[in-house]
C-alpha cells in the first residue's frame, strides 16, 4: 500500500484521504502552525522542552505512537470526511512533515496491541491490521470487533484499553446526571434502582479478537461509574485503572443543601483502580475529597454527610478537585524522563465549564507519582498553560485532551479545540 502525501515547507501539511490499496489526493488543506512559541506556547518543569508536531488538525482526541514514531489520532468531527489522522515526522525532527487520513467515522478511543490499530466511534470498536512498518494495511476495511453500543449524545465517548490476555475494555458513559427522568431539571425523580446501569454507567470487557460483539458477548466488568474518558492498563499487576467524570449540578438542583463555593469543588474527579465486579456507587452516590468518604447523593435521600449504602461502594484510591474533566490518564513506562516518573501516571485534565463563583480549574496535564500500584503522594501540575488568558472553555487557547508516549519516552499531548499536538522530551541530562 502506498501512502502518497503532499510535502510542504515548515509546518505546512497536506491532507491524504487513502482508500484500499491506492491511495488519491485531495485537494490539500495546509496545517499551518502559529510562529514558533518556546514550549509550543505552554511551560514546563525545568530540563524539559516541547515542539509542537502538528497545528490545526481538528478536534484532536486520544492519540497513540508506534514502535516506529508515527502517531495516529482520533479526531472528534471528521476532516475531508475522515476521522483517523497519521503523522510522520520522517527527518526526526519533532514536526510531523507527512500526513494522511482515512476512517470515515469520529470518535475518542485509539491504541495499538498485538500488531493492530483498534479505534472506536460513539457506537461501535474496530480493528486495522498492521504491517511491519506499523502502517495500516486496508483502511477501508477495518474489522468491527464490537456493535451496538448505545450513543444518546451525552457522555457518549467510548475510550478503551487492552489487557495482556485478549480482552478489551470499553467504558459505556451514562447519558444522566444523576439518573433523573428528565436530566438536570430540578424535581425531577431519580428512579431506584436507576434503570440505566444495565447498559451504560460503567466498563465492559469483550474479546479483542472476535467480530460483531454486542452487548450480549461482553461482561459488564465494572459498574457505578458516570463516565470515564481516561484509562489505562497497569501492565505491572494487570489492572485496570480509570478517572471519572464526577457528576454536577448540585448547587443549581439543590440550592437549599449546597451552595455555590461547596457545588464548585464537589464532588472529587475520582481515580479508580478496577477490578472484575467492582461497584463505585453511581449515581447513588458521590465523593467528598473534602471529607474523604462516600456519601448518599441527594436524589436519593442524602444529606451531604450521611453515607447510607454507599459505605459499601468502592472508593477511589484518590480524589481532585470537582469539574476538572479528566480526559486522559496514562501510566509512564519509559526511560527518557527522569526516574521519579518512571511508572507513575500522567493525566490530563480538559478544564471545568462549572465552578462558579470560583475560578474555572484544570486546563492542565498533572502527573501523580506511584509504588507497588498505588499512589505515592500528591500531584504535581507538570505542564500548563494551555488556556492562555483565560481557563473558560470558550475563551481559552487549548484545551488538553489526549496523552501517549512515543517509543523514545516523549509524552505527546493532544488538544481537541485547535487541534496542536506537543511533543514533549526531557533534554537535561
Amino acid at each position: 500500500m502506498k501512502w502518497i502525501c503532499t510535502m510542504l515547507p515548515a509546518l505546512l501539511l497536506a491532507v491524504v484521504t487513502v482508500s484500499g490499496n491506492d491511495s488519491t489526493k485531495v485537494k490539500p488543506k495546509p496545517w499551518k502552525a502559529t510562529p514558533v512559541e518556546e514550549n509550543g506556547g505552554i511551560t514546563l518543569p525545568a530540563g524539559f522542552k516541547a515542539v509542537v508536531l502538528a497545528d490545526t488538525v481538528g478536534r484532536a482526541r486520544h492519540l497513540v505512537v508506534t514502535s516506529k514514531g508515527d502517531v495516529y489520532v482520533m479526531l472528534f468531527r471528521l476532516q475531508q470526511g475522515k476521522g483517523i489522522l497519521r503523522l510522520q515526522d520522517t527527518n526526526q525532527d519533532g514536526v510531523a512533515d507527512k500526513a494522511s487520513t482515512f476512517g470515515n467515522y469520529p470518535g475518542t478511543g485509539i491504541t495499538i496491541k498485538n500488531g493492530y490499530l483498534y479505534t472506536s466511534s460513539n457506537k461501535e470498536v474496530f480493528r486495522y491490521k498492521l504491517n511491519d512498518q506499523q502502517e495500516v494495511l486496508h483502511p477501508d476495511q477495518p474489522e468491527k470487533i464490537i456493535t451496538g453500543l448505545i450513543d444518546r449524545g451525552t457522555h457518549n465517548t467510548k475510550s478503551l484499553v487492552l489487557d495482556n490476555a485478549g480482552n478489551i475494555y470499553v467504558n459505556i458513559g451514562a447519558p444522566s446526571n444523576a439518573c433523573q427522568l428528565e436530566d438536570r431539571k430540578k424535581g425531577s425523580p431519580s428512579p431506584d434502582p436507576c434503570p440505566l446501569l444495565d447498559s451504560v454507567g460503567g466498563v465492559w470487557q469483550f474479546k479483542a479478537d472476535k467480530l460483531n460483539q454486542t452487548y450480549a458477548d461482553g461482561i459488564r466488568y465494572a459498574t457505578g461509574i458516570r463516565n470515564i474518558m481516561g484509562l489505562d492498563w497497569d501492565n505491572n499487576n494487570n489492572t485496570l485503572y480509570a478517572m471519572q467524570h464526577g457528576r454536577d449540578n448540585l448547587n443549581t438542583l439543590f440550592p437549599e443543601m449546597f451552595n455555590e463555593e461547596e457545588s464548585a469543588e464537589l464532588p472529587a474527579e475520582e481515580l479508580f483502580q478496577i477490578k472484575q465486579g467492582d461497584d463505585f456507587g453511581w449515581p447513588y452516590c458521590y465523593f467528598d475529597w473534602q471529607q474523604n468518604k462516600k456519601v448518599l447523593a441527594p436524589e436519593y435521600g442524602g444529606d451531604k454527610k450521611k453515607e447510607g449504602r454507599c459505605a459499601d461502594k468502592k472508593k477511589p484510591i484518590y480524589a481532585f478537585p470537582g469539574h476538572w474533566a479528566p480526559n486522559a490518564f496514562m501510566f509512564y513506562t519509559g526511560n527518557q524522563f527522569p526516574e521519579r516518573y518512571k511508572n507513575g501516571a500522567f493525566i490530563a485534565f480538559h478544564g471545568s465549564w462549572n465552578r462558579a463563583p470560583k475560578p474555572q480549574a484544570g486546563y492542565f496535564v498533572v502527573f501523580l507519582p506511584f509504588k507497588d500500584g498505588m499512589p505515592s503522594g500528591k500531584y504535581e501540575i507538570f505542564a500548563d498553560g494551555f488556556a492562555g488568558e483565560s481557563r473558560e472553555p470558550a475563551k481559552s487557547r487549548y484545551r488538553p485532551c489526549g496523552l501517549a508516549q512515543g517509543p523514545d519516552g516523549s509524552l505527546y499531548i493532544s488538544d481537541d479545540k485547535k487541534g496542536r499536538i506537543w511533543k514533549v522530551m526531557y533534554t537535561k541530562k
